[in-house]
């Protein structure tokens, strides 16, 4: 990422009130006087990801696990995002397995990375590809299987307006990509084999 001289918070008021005059609206009425300290604020959290090295997340690791080799896999978990083209939320669920080489890492860890990856301006191409790497990087695992289920609301609240529209985006590295099988079985624990 190239880098560039960050706004100061007033700076980026500043912008959100041009923004809502932009809109129609007057951001000195009585309702809109603290919106833009608010959607600054809300901005700090939605991309706090951008603050934290997602590598680090998994540093500590533990290999006392007697001779476990088998999937671990956390499902079902929330995923809040937004794109990177327009800016508004991606919500959905994101499903992450391994297979240990040796070692674990707390399962805490993984929904973590996905949350400091999410807390970004993102595709969920880019973000199903950067946790799967970055688990296959820093774990060093047998494989790595990634999958996402999203709702885009630049797909659902403007433009085509497909309400019902999900996507999904799969990574597949080590042995679930090279074994078909233990592919399978990773959808058909989460219940996504079709």
């Amino acid at each position: 990422m190239s880098k560039f001289k960050k706004p100061s918070q007033k700076e980026a008021q500043d912008a959100v009130k041009t923004l809502i005059a932009w809109a129609g609206d007057d951001p000195s009425r009585e309702g809109l006087l603290e919106t833009p300290k608010r959607v600054v604020n809300a901005y700090k959290e939605f991309f706090s990801g951008y603050d934290i090295d997602p590598d680090s997340v998994l540093g500590k690791t533990f290999s006392d696990v007697s001779g476990y080799d088998d999937m671990v896999l956390l499902k079902d978990m929330r995923l809040e995002s937004h794109c990177e083209h327009h800016i508004v939320p991606i919500i959905g669920k994101a499903h992450i397995a391994y297979i240990p080489n040796k070692r674990v890492v707390g399962i805490s860890k993984i929904a973590r990375l996905l949350d400091v990856y999410s807390k970004r301006l993102q595709t969920q191409e880019t973000l199903t590809a950067q946790i799967a790497k970055t688990i296959f990087y820093v774990l060093r695992p047998k494989g790595v299987a990634v999958l996402i289920d999203a709702r885009h609301q630049c797909m659902t609240t403007r433009g085509v307006k497909k309400n019902n529209s999900t996507t999904i985006t799969k990574m597949m590295i080590g042995n679930f990509k090279e074994d078909i099988n233990l592919e399978n079985r990773f959808l058909n624990m989460i219940s996504l084999n079709s």
